[in-house]
């Protein structure tokens, strides 16, 4: 029997049926593989830490902890499924930046993004954490191991004075924090990189009448000072000192007693504030830095 062949119309119908045939399937075929994507299993071997992701209970403390806004620019060190990057973005509208040696990890983390909308906030690159550049951080967040902190924080303390960095679970050392809380029995740590005003200062004051130069010498341990004023032929200790981010603060006690406040801010070589004296007048003080040889004040800070 002789089968007559199709027409040209029939075969494009055909054709036509088979492609679409063949893209329906292919459809299945993505679904099925993407049902099927990288899943990271807790506890899984990382470059330097295993994979064990903060809880949202405790990245949304840590970020309000860290008083992120949408100015803010957050960067993640470390940021596995890209749960604190994306939360940054979601809840505080802030940009943020997640970086993660582990490239299954970053496709995910990219994945989440696009699922919680917030690509336009949010990226995600594949990279050491010691190798790349996170100073244009406001905020910088990270759940590493305690030597790890301690081999990022020269880099850390290199960062813009104000910059605030929240680790979960781990500390610093020496290096105390300037806030602790604990949420769902972890611990989480808040730092506020500071300003280095280490060394000798000339200080100014402005008021009604003339007012004597003062020199002080500041001994910076981390966010805490130490030191002594210069006043005439008298020195006085400081106490309360403390430098948050950009922000000074030290007294003393004169020789008659009275307690002299000093608040103010520091902008490399030079700080500026208010002086407050117990007996509730205030002027305008400044200060420059000195020579940096520490021969304009020879004095003894072993207390």
């Amino acid at each position: 029997m002789t089968v007559p062949a199709p027409s040209i119309p029939a075969l494009r119908a055909f054709l036509t049926l088979l492609v679409l045939f063949l893209a329906s399937h292919a459809g299945f075929a993505q679904q099925a593989t993407s049902e099927t994507e990288y899943s990271p299993t807790v506890g899984q071997p990382g470059k330097d830490v295993v994979w064990v992701p903060t809880s949202d209970a405790v990245v949304e403390r840590m970020l309000k902890m860290a008083n992120v806004g949408a100015t803010d620019y957050v960067i993640d060190l470390g940021s596995g499924d890209g749960r604190t990057v994306i939360a940054a973005a979601q809840k505080f509208g802030a940009r943020a930046l997640g970086i993660e040696y582990n490239p299954d990890m970053v496709a995910l983390s990219r994945r989440n993004a696009a699922e919680a909308g917030v690509t336009h906030k949010v990226e995600f690159i594949e990279g050491d954490i010691f190798e790349a550049d996170f100073t244009q951080a406001t905020v910088l967040t990270m759940y590493l191991l305690p030597s790890l902190n301690l081999k990022l924080r020269p880099l850390i303390l290199a960062l813009r004075p104000g910059t605030r960095v929240v680790s979960h679970a781990f500390d610093m050392a020496d290096w105390d924090a300037d806030q602790k809380i604990t949420v769902e029995d972890s611990d989480a740590y808040l730092w506020i990189v500071p300003a280095d005003v280490h060394g000798n200062w000339r200080v100014s004051r402005t008021g009604p009448v003339a007012r004597e130069s003062w020199a002080l010498r500041l001994v910076q341990d981390f966010q805490v000072l130490y030191g002594q004023v210069h006043v005439a032929d008298a020195r006085f200790r400081l106490t309360e000192g403390l430098i948050r981010g950009e922000e000074v603060t030290f007294e003393f006690i004169d020789a008659s007693g009275t307690r002299r406040e000093f608040s103010g801010h520091a902008d490399g070589g030079r700080m500026d504030g208010t002086l407050r004296s117990q007996d509730g007048t205030s002027e305008n003080w400044s200060a420059v830095r000195d020579r940096a040889d520490g021969s304009l004040l020879e004095i003894d800070l072993s207390y």
